[in-house]
């Protein structure tokens, strides 16, 4: 079993910046993927970001750019930094952990993005 933890979310302006933490404890591979996905309002789960344990990174289109996403695989925590919000940003933003055979999930930060 692996948990997460994410931190991070909450209330900013369109134009600001927000920084989403998610840290791995448990059963963790020495070599998975993490990476964050998002819920938007009435909208299915998507992918933002991911990186692997060797440091490659999957971006959507949509926030090439302004979101960047980090990872200390010492720690086991993923980082995104995310840059010049938008409205359309907004929803629950998921921490996901992917290895050959298991998938986890966190509880969810609601990043809420004003215009």
């Amino acid at each position: 079993q692996v948990q997460l933890v994410e931190s991070g979310g909450g209330l900013v302006q369109a134009g600001g910046s927000l920084r989403l933490s998610c840290a791995a404890s448990g059963s963790v591979s020495s070599v998975n993927t993490m990476g964050w996905y998002r819920e938007g309002p009435g909208k299915r789960r998507d992918l933002v970001s991911t990186i692997t344990t060797d440091g490659h990174t999957n971006y959507a289109d949509s926030v090439k750019g302004r979101f960047t996403i980090s990872r200390d695989n010492a720690k086991n925590t993923v980082d995104m930094q995310m840059n010049n919000l938008q409205p359309e940003d907004t929803g629950v933003y998921y921490c996901r952990y992917l290895e050959a055979r298991n998938r986890y999930w966190g509880q969810g930060t609601q990043v809420t993005v004003s215009s």
